[in-house]
């Protein structure tokens, strides 16, 4: 069995595509899948797109990322986990890609990342180098994570002390455990943070992090980017594109 496990806090408007998307690219495996939906405080209709399309609801409820991934993991059945972002789409090759890895020994991975639509200049300078970093380090982004139960129980699961960054910090405590590998195939994250905040925001966020180091990671009042009100996409994610195993 495999547990896709997807926190989520107020993703109603994303949620069902992201839903779609896995429904299909775990119909393409040879497995059994179930999907589970860590409902993070949400107060608007995440926990009923989530149920009237298949997917298990727990609650987590303290607007926590690495609880509530903990949350899902608990509640998951299968041996191994895949962890997705509510506004990421994995394609079929992805899932499959994931599903081999593991089953070939790998005790978790990652894969690469891109950005919906259009994102700031900044975003699209930066971000290239970001994706080389994380492959030569074999770091997992957080929008996709996957590892086997027996690896994510001996790693002591995501690390509650840190409210960002837990994915890196997962990475680190899974390569102890065996091999981890980053995935050649792509998986299609929302860039609306990247849209809705400014350079100068981003920059100051980043400014806190080399100021502060793990300390800021472990500060939720410093983490608006990621805790804060949720701001407007300037665009409508997934508008007019469809993706393909090949995108």
């Amino acid at each position: 069995m495999i547990s896709f496990v997807i926190p989520a806090w107020n993703e109603e408007k994303l949620l069902g595509r992201t839903l779609d998307a896995l429904h299909e690219a775990a119909g393409a495996l040879d497995a059994p899948y179930e999907i589970i939906v860590a409902d993070d405080a949400s107060d608007d209709g995440t926990c009923a797109v989530a149920r009237s399309m298949g997917a298990r609801v727990v609650t987590s409820g303290r607007r926590h990322i690495a609880a509530a991934r903990n949350a899902g993991a608990r509640a998951a059945t299968g041996s191994m986990l895949v962890f997705v972002d509510a506004d990421t789409i994995v394609p079929a090759a992805a899932a499959r890609a994931a599903l081999s890895a593991m089953r070939a020994g790998a005790v978790g991975g990652g894969a690469l990342v891109r950005f919906d639509g259009q994102v700031p200049l900044y975003a699209r300078l930066l971000t290239p180098a970001i994706l080389r970093l994380f492959v030569a380090t074999r770091l997992a982004a957080g929008c996709f994570l996957f590892c086997t139960r027996p690896a994510f129980q001996a790693a002591g699961g995501f690390d509650e002390t840190l409210y960002v960054s837990e994915e890196i910090a997962m990475s680190r405590a899974l390569k102890r455990q065996g091999r981890f590998v980053v995935l050649r195939e792509t998986v299609v994250t929302s860039g609306r943070k990247l849209r809705a905040y400014s350079g100068w925001e981003v920059l100051r966020m980043m400014g806190r992090f080399a100021l502060r180091g793990t300390k800021a990671a472990k500060d939720r009042e410093l983490l608006g980017f990621w805790y804060g009100s949720r701001r407007d996409d300037p665009q409508s994610l997934w508008k007019g594109k469809e993706l393909t195993d090949e995108d």
